[in-house]
């Protein structure tokens, strides 16, 4: 396949989506034949820089190839990382490309206003001569883990919420709620779930004779300092609620429920799908661990091969996977090609239609449950929308690969269910054999260990006792 001037060897393409354009192939087939430095360095809290040294070609010829190149580059290096600041080192030309699309009213607008919003200062762009480029610096902290007491670990998701009660590192009781955070502008409905889920669990362990000596929330979105600054739970709440009612949502929680109890108790928040990597790293005894659940969006997690959490966003639903023009488009973030379409729901309803599949449930979940049931029953159109995720999923994760030092991958999520989620794992280790043979791991599904850890098991772990 040939993109922007660039070869692109590729033997695999899903059957339902035979345009689509693996980035990280691209990647690869761009960089063989760049020859002038560049260096992109992004910034985030405490002075951390993560530094980026790769090539471009600088040519006119090539123009369009450095500048699409660059673009993705610096969008994933955002999202994997995070940053409030970004360089450019090495090329004046693609610097101001780079500037121009995080402007006010440039095509990464969305990008520019998110990381600001996080990090709560304004997002820059700016140029330096590649003799001066930044110098890599990055922390890691060691989270979680903690087994001992009477912990609760609550898991808010998209679709559901789920707490546990855990004593000594054994889950004695938990339950799983529906609940509809996103559609709701309300920040009172998700107060008054969040402390019912955090009471109920509080009653198990007291009936036991024992007091809650930590509370670990697990919970979609960014945060710093336990403080939640941007979640898509919280997508219909006015931003003048959200700075005053949900920044704090989960501690304030936690405040209450130890006010009622008569002792503080500590609480530790932390992103969904550091969690789930945590809970994979926890059951399987090791480290280097990547978690992606693909359900109502793509959520990702890391531990280092030191077993820390590394204070990287992961949101890998906006990082771009896919390169074709046409490709799907996130419809909050603007952009296309991004991780979110290809690793949920929205990717098997997206895909259902082109198989021959008509889906007749109103909401995703049911969508997503219709397939399922299909393949269940050995549906080749169903077939066919898992093998093309499988697809989509080993080339994503030869990419995923260039930006982390996995060890091994955990795929979780309600996609993942079934016999549809083995095929999965099975095509997608297929493409990876084929297409990335210097990459070690192959995708995997929690074993029987890793699952009774759980997600919101492992949230209880978050939080030291007093």
């Amino acid at each position: 396949m040939k993109f922007l001037n660039v070869e692109i060897p590729v033997k695999n393409l899903p059957v339902l989506d035979p345009g689509f354009v693996p980035l990280g192939l691209f990647f690869q087939a761009y960089e063989k034949g760049a020859t002038q430095p560049l260096c992109i360095a992004v910034e985030r809290g405490g002075g951390q820089i993560g530094t980026w040294e790769c090539k471009v070609y600088g040519t006119p010829e090539m123009k369009s190839a450095d500048e699409y190149y660059v673009d993705r580059l610096v969008k994933s290096l955002l999202w994997v990382k995070g940053g409030f600041k970004v360089y450019i080192c090495g090329d004046e030309d693609v610097y101001q490309t780079i500037k121009a699309a995080y402007a006010p009213g440039g095509s990464r607008a969305f990008d520019c206003d998110f990381m600001a919003n996080v990090y709560e200062r304004p997002f820059e762009v700016e140029a330096l001569p590649y003799s001066q480029k930044p110098t890599a610096f990055q922390k890691s902290e060691s989270v979680g883990r903690h087994l001992d007491g009477a912990r609760i670990g609550f898991d808010a998701g998209g679709s559901d919420r789920k707490v546990s009660a855990v004593i000594d590192g054994e889950t004695i009781y938990s339950e799983e709620v529906v609940w509809y955070p996103k559609t709701i502008s309300d920040p009172n409905y998700h107060y008054q779930g969040i402390l019912a889920a955090l009471h109920t669990a509080a009653a198990k362990i007291l009936e036991k004779g024992r007091k809650v000596d930590g509370i670990g929330v697990s919970s979609a979105g960014d945060f710093i300092d336990n403080r939640c600054m941007v979640a898509s739970l919280f997508l219909k709440v006015s931003k003048e609620d959200f700075d005053a009612q949900v920044k704090n949502i989960y501690t304030r929680a936690a405040e209450e429920l130890g006010r009622t109890l008569g002792y503080e108790i500590p609480v530790v928040v932390a992103n969904d799908g550091d969690v789930s990597a945590l809970a994979g790293a926890m059951g399987l005894k090791e480290n280097g661990i990547m978690g992606i659940a693909m359900g109502t969006s793509e959520a990702v997690g890391f531990v280092d091969r030191s077993g820390n959490i590394c204070g990287w966003l992961n949101e890998l639903a906006f990082a771009p996977v896919d390169g074709q023009p046409d490709a799907m488009r996130d419809e909050w973030s603007g952009d296309i090609g991004c991780g979110v379409k290809y690793f949920s729901q929205d990717a098997v309803i997206k895909l259902a239609p082109r198989a021959g599949i008509e889906l007749k449930g109103s909401a995703p979940a049911e969508k997503l449950k219709e397939v399922q049931a299909l393949m269940a029953e050995g549906d080749e159109r169903a077939r066919q929308v898992y093998e093309s995720i499988g697809v989509y999923l080993g080339h994503a994760l030869g990419q995923y690969a260039m930006f982390y030092d996995i060890n091994r991958t955990q795929m979780m999520g309600r996609v993942m269910s079934g016999r549809g989620g083995d095929i999965i794992l099975e095509v997608a280790a297929k493409v990876m054999d084929e297409e990335y043979p210097n990459v070690r791991f192959r995708p995997e599904a929690p074993d029987e260990m890793t699952r009774r850890v759980g997600q919101s098991a492992a949230a209880a772990s978050l939080p030291k006792r007093l």
